[in-house]
């Protein structure tokens, strides 16, 4: 629920190409249609709305108005993050950590979670670091290497 207000002003704080969609979206999500909230996020996401593409994910991710699916989400985070969006990177980051919807990657969340630490995120920092413990210095290297082209992350 943190991460839907986080959205929510994210939305607020710069324009939408699909603002009228997720906007729809979330007063449908509001009041408990997750169904039409999905639909409506959906056109947003498809037409490249990063935050409509955060705001799908998490629907995939807690399995509301649609079965759960961490796979989905992780696609739909994918495709967000690599239009820089914060969230998408820290979520993205944690799940290559965990496992869920993805194969568990140190390496891959490390790189994530750099690419949201370069831009003062105290979570991901701590996150990252605490990843990192756990990482050879050529795994480091490498995760390194990957924040560089991130486009390859997939």
């Amino acid at each position: 629920m943190r991460t839907l207000y986080l959205i929510i002003a994210l939305v607020w704080l710069k324009p939408s190409p699909a603002r009228a969609e997720f906007a729809a979206g979330l007063q449908a999500y509001d009041g408990g249609d997750y169904t039409l909230a999905l639909a409506e996020w959906r056109a947003a996401a498809d037409a490249g709305d990063p935050d409509a593409q955060i705001a799908l994910a998490e629907l995939f991710i807690q399995g509301l108005g649609v079965a759960r699916n961490p796979s989905m989400a992780v696609h739909w985070y994918r495709r967000a993050a690599h239009q820089g969006a914060l969230i998408a990177q820290l979520n993205l980051g944690d799940l290559y950590a965990r496992g869920p919807g993805v194969e568990r990657d140190l390496v891959r969340a490390y790189a994530w979670l750099q690419m949201a630490a370069r831009r003062g995120q105290k979570w991901a920092l701590r996150r990252r670091d605490e990843i990192g413990r756990r990482l050879t210095a050529e795994q480091i290297a490498a995760a390194l290497a990957l924040t560089n082209a991130p486009h390859s992350m997939y």
